[in-house]
């Protein structure tokens, strides 16, 4: 939607939208030029016009409530539960963006993580702290891989509480059926927290997906002390979502039309994994990408290699 006359906003703030039927969505601020706005509505502008909306300001970013119940629920990209078992109830909200970690107050990552597949766990071992993504190509195995890794992942050696934070972005129905009863199958589901992202879902909700997770695992690893497996699929997904916004916002494109940002915005996300001194917790992340044509000079994993602890290639 394209408002004018607006003056005192931000990028990302987000904007309540009040309809004259009772409805009420969400959008958040993509672009602003003078006195005008251009917002991206979360849940689609089908029956919105000038005459039956009323749009309000709420001079904040998008934030998520946080608690401990979040563990074995499922919650679309913003946070909203998808799975029909009410709100979660929380004097505690979080900004979703997050801060990037004081790379001093960093720990160095030394214990593992067992993911119960030898090939990893032998030569190319998951240390707790670490990132470390998957490359695939379309039609290989990666969401059974990751579903297994969730089924799977445990401390070795350890009695202390872990638990996984899935993330998917952009991903089809039928494979949103497979992780939901791969999880529920293996009993692994009381211990994973879900955002769904689906591939009929609005890109601006794909862009937060990843966000509203790390902020979970944040906020299970930093304030309840648990070790937190993150699973994030599909990178590609989400950073065609992100090249679509740049494109509707005309910012000059980069390598195959990808925004020149690319690479610092997917750090602001792997950068959110590792280990705090004083703190018991720690965030270890597996991203999953599919290579656009099989090309490993591709954008999104030659940038995504710079930035992780090097990579497994299906």
């Amino acid at each position: 939607i394209m408002l004018e006359g607006v003056d005192d906003v931000s990028y990302d703030e987000i904007l309540q939208i009040d309809l004259s039927d009772g409805q009420k969505r969400r959008a958040k601020v993509v672009r602003i030029q003078g006195n005008k706005i251009i917002a991206q509505v979360f849940e689609g502008t089908s029956g919105i016009s000038t005459t039956n909306a009323v749009v309000t300001f709420t001079g904040k970013m998008l934030e998520v409530p946080l608690s401990k119940q979040i563990l074995g629920r499922t919650f679309n990209g913003v946070g909203e539960p998808m799975d029909g078992a009410g709100p979660i109830v929380s004097d505690k909200k979080y900004d979703i963006n997050g801060r990037p970690m004081n790379p001093v107050a960093r720990m160095y990552p030394k214990d593992y993580l067992e993911t119960g597949i030898s090939s990893i766990d032998t030569l190319t071992t998951l240390i707790r702290g670490q990132k470390l993504p998957i490359f695939s190509a379309n039609g290989l195995p990666h969401n059974q891989l990751a579903a297994q890794i969730v089924r799977q992942a445990k401390l070795k050696n350890s009695d202390e509480k872990f638990a996984v934070v899935f993330a998917g972005m952009g991903i089809k129905h039928d494979d949103y059926d497979f992780f939901k009863k791969e999880f529920e199958q293996s009993g692994a589901s009381s211990r994973v927290v879900s955002y769904i992202n689906l591939a009929d879902a609005p890109i601006v909700e794909r862009i937060s997906t990843p966000r509203t997770a790390l902020t979970a695992a944040e906020y299970l690893a930093f304030e309840e002390d648990m070790h937190i497996l993150v699973v994030m699929t599909d990178i590609t997904s989400y950073a065609e979502a992100l090249r679509e916004l740049s494109s509707a916002k005309e910012e000059v494109p980069s390598r195959k039309g990808y925004p020149g940002y690319l690479y610092s915005d997917l750090s602001t996300l792997y950068e959110r994994a590792g280990m705090i001194k004083g703190k018991k917790g720690s965030i270890t992340m597996i991203p999953i990408l599919t290579m656009p044509n099989d090309d490993i000079t591709h954008p999104i994993p030659d940038l995504t290699g710079f930035i992780t602890e090097g990579q497994i290639v299906l």
